[in-house]
């Protein structure tokens, strides 16, 4: 059962949904909405949808890339064809818009259909462009900027800081990656990896310093959990 699975939990680099689950966390508990789990739930599952969504079409579009680059992708080795993972990635974006309706203020929808566009803007032409890393970044701070709507209908200070700061964080990840990829070898050490996990961190720390100390906990937690799952499906 798992290994059919597997090639699907690879396209969606799913080691690093835990950092989109701290990502909406924060921005509902900085927000100043009530929390509340099904919402939190609601949100977090749409925008987990996004993501993997977003991982899933790079890997369509870059098929031919990965072919000679990567071959071990699961497209490229043959575990999951091009026509299923098309589908796949379609049925992804479609059911993260649909939770979008679930939530307390639904005008959070049209933040959904922008966080779309950039998420096919990127994946399109970031081999191409080099400035599509700031589309990658914008990714990132629309899902603050979804989960606060989504709750609160509006977007409050502290979560326009948080966002921002992962904004810049995200774009020194991806300036970092494409060094990497630019060199003759890999880092020795899992550089990036190991800073994708701390996108997790930065919003225990946030929310600890805005909201209450015991936020930083869901941080470490988050920060844990894609460094062990790290392990076992590379989300770089």
């Amino acid at each position: 059962m798992f290994s059919a699975i597997k090639p699907f939990l690879d396209l969606c680099r799913i080691s690093n949904l835990a950092t989109v689950g701290t990502n909406t966390l924060a921005a509902i508990v900085l927000s100043g909405a009530e929390f509340r789990w099904p919402s939190f739930l609601v949100l977090f599952f749409s925008m987990t949808f996004f993501y993997s969504g977003g991982m899933c079409l790079n890997d369509v579009i870059d098929a031919p890339v990965d072919q000679i680059k990567k071959p071990f992708r699961p497209i490229p080795s043959g575990r999951i064809s091009l026509k299923s993972a098309t589908v796949f990635t379609g049925l992804l974006f479609a059911a993260g818009i649909i939770l979008l309706l679930l939530v307390p203020y639904q005008k959070a929808v049209w933040g959904g259909f922008l966080l779309l566009m950039f998420i096919i803007s990127y994946d399109w032409f970031h081999k191409a462009h080099p400035l599509t890393v700031f589309l990658m970044a914008a990714c990132r701070l629309m899902v603050f900027v979804i989960s606060s709507v989504a709750v609160a209908g509006s977007i409050g200070l502290s979560v326009v800081l948080i966002g921002s700061l992962q904004f810049f964080y995200v774009l020194m990840i991806s300036l970092v990656a494409r060094h990497e990829n630019s060199r003759n070898e890999p880092f020795p050490f899992p550089v990036i990896p190991v800073m994708i996990a701390g996108i997790s961190m930065l919003d225990g720390i946030v929310m600890a310093v805005l909201a209450s100390p015991a936020w930083l906990i869901a941080g470490i937690g988050g920060s844990l959990m894609t460094h062990v799952g790290q392990r076992y499906v590379r989300g770089d």
